[in-house]
């Protein structure tokens, strides 16, 4: 992951009437990271997003990209934008709608011709580049959608719920273009209310909940926020209680009990201490006759964070 700075958000405000949609929200995304913000819809993640890219201006506190406010021209060519809601032109072809925004964006002649080439290649649609935009599927205009935000290798990339509403070959591939873009360094600041997008995609997570920002780290570091640890399940052949006796002599284990054939184990990484784990309780003449892992998972922690579940 990069150190650099890209997008840096201190204290965040913004009310509409009465309602504070967002509430002292801050957090910061270097370059290569893929950033998750996670919550139901209503919690703050729109209106969050509009004030990192320039379209509302915050009540208070202050947005950075690449240190310069997205009011300005120089932040602006860094962000690319991706809304929730389409902008396309449907009378126009794949191809057509991504000749006319790079030329909003500057570019023209054979460097926009084969930057639209390669975006169609990035977002799956080489082959369906000479359909009209409305012959395409939800999915692929979502993906359209997302290559209009690519055009001028933006070093910000903001997704707004992107899978929303598609077709699940739609979302994998608009998922895959996600690790994709990140490996080559970009940043991405991803809204999404599905929780197991944020755990495929993001090395962070910001739970956002009525506009406030309720905790932020990794998948593993919120998990251990609230308590939440991880559990293997071996079912055994021989003496389980033996087996128990042995897996708790193991550093990792936080706690072991058998339920007739069942050994059941408490642990804090079950894919680092798996190993040692069939290795200890494999000896005595216990044999494992299977293994199920249950790990804690960021639709747990959010419930415990703000008393509701994540689609609510």
């Amino acid at each position: 992951m990069g150190s650099r700075t890209v997008l840096e958000c201190r204290g965040l405000r913004k009310s509409f009437g009465d309602v504070r949609a967002v509430d002292d929200v801050s957090f910061e995304i270097t370059a290569g990271e893929t950033y998750g913000l996670l919550g139901p819809n209503g919690a703050g993640k729109t209106t969050t997003i509009s004030m990192v890219v320039g379209i509302l201006a915050p009540d208070a506190g202050a947005v950075l990209v690449d240190g310069a406010p997205p009011s300005t021209a120089a932040a602006k060519r860094r962000i690319g934008y991706v809304p929730q809601e389409l902008a396309l032109y449907p009378d126009l072809t794949g191809r057509e709608n991504l000749r006319f925004f790079a030329r909003l964006y500057g570019l023209s002649g054979r460097a926009a011709a084969k930057r639209v080439d390669h975006v169609l290649d990035v977002v799956g649609l080489a082959d369906r580049a000479g359909d009209l935009a409305r012959e395409y599927s939800g999915g692929m205009k979502r993906r359209l959608n997302a290559g209009i935000g690519l055009l001028h290798e933006p070093l910000l990339l903001v997704l707004d719920e992107p899978t929303a509403g598609v077709d699940p070959q739609s979302r994998n591939a608009i998922m895959d273009n996600v690790r994709e873009l990140a490996a080559t360094g970009m940043a991405i600041l991803y809204t999404t209310h599905y929780m197991e997008e944020a755990e495929r995609l993001c090395d962070r997570v910001g739970v956002i909940d009525a506009g406030r920002l309720v905790a932020e780290g990794t998948r593993r570091d919120l998990v251990a926020r609230v308590g939440e640890r991880s559990r293997i399940s071996l079912v055994v052949q021989g003496d389980p209680e033996a087996a128990r006796r042995l897996a708790e002599g193991l550093p990792e284990v936080r706690s072991a009990a058998t339920h007739d054939d069942r050994l059941d184990l408490v642990v804090d990484d079950p894919r680092a201490c798996l190993p040692a784990v069939l290795a200890s309780v494999g000896r005595d003449g216990v044999v494992v006759r299977s293994v199920e892992v249950a790990e804690p998972d960021l639709e747990a922690v959010f419930l415990h964070l703000t008393g509701k579940a994540l689609r609510g």
